[in-house]
């Protein structure tokens, strides 16, 4: 690996561990053996280091959720069954990918006040939508975009929520079961 390479993986580390407000260009260096010139060199700025770094935390743990990183996820046909197996699997994840959730939550606070920051991560969401679109729903974004985006939308929505109740008290927070008979009893013709 060279510097960039070095640097970003320094960064995420960094972002996992102490959070995005705490990582210094210093505390990069120390993480990945390069030099303070090198982030200037290679990413212009600190700031635009952690934009990338955080991009990629966010990118691996989706690709370690979604259906390619499940290859051995054999998805029921039953629309319910496969809601529920799916959150079964992504709760799974929650406690190994409870960094990343509170990393997701301290970026979200920071929007308002980082423009750049919030630019950086506009359209890597929009892809992000469409992956859980795929993921949970096996909705193909190419064959179906409509269809990809709302659905994309409605996960991300939900997924946000979940996230916030596990961080909050994981002895309350929704099992898969819960999710499913939740979203069950909203689609029962209660006229």
């Amino acid at each position: 690996m060279g510097h960039r390479e070095d640097l970003l993986e320094g960064a995420k580390r960094c972002l996992l561990e102490k959070g995005y407000a705490r990582t210094t260009a210093r505390d990069i260096v120390a993480a990945s053996g390069t030099n303070l010139a090198s982030i200037g060199y290679h990413y212009g700025s600190k700031d635009a280091l952690l934009h990338q770094a955080f991009l990629a935390v966010t990118e691996e743990w989706g690709d370690a959720v979604g259906p390619a990183g499940r290859e051995e996820f054999d998805a029921p046909k039953d629309a319910l069954e496969r809601f529920r197996k799916t959150w079964e699997e992504v709760l799974a994840t929650f406690d190994s990918s409870r960094p990343v959730w509170k990393l997701q939550l301290e970026v979200v606070s920071r929007l308002d006040d980082d423009e750049k920051l919030r630019d950086a991560i506009r359209d890597p969401q929009a892809e992000g939508r469409l992956g859980l679109a795929e993921a949970f729903a096996g909705t193909d974004p190419v064959a179906d975009p409509e269809k990809a985006r709302v659905t994309g939308l409605f996960y991300q929505a939900l997924l946000a929520g979940v996230m916030i109740q596990w961080l909050v008290d994981p002895d309350t927070a929704p099992s898969a079961d819960d999710l499913t008979n939740g979203l069950r009893a909203v689609l029962e013709d209660r006229r």
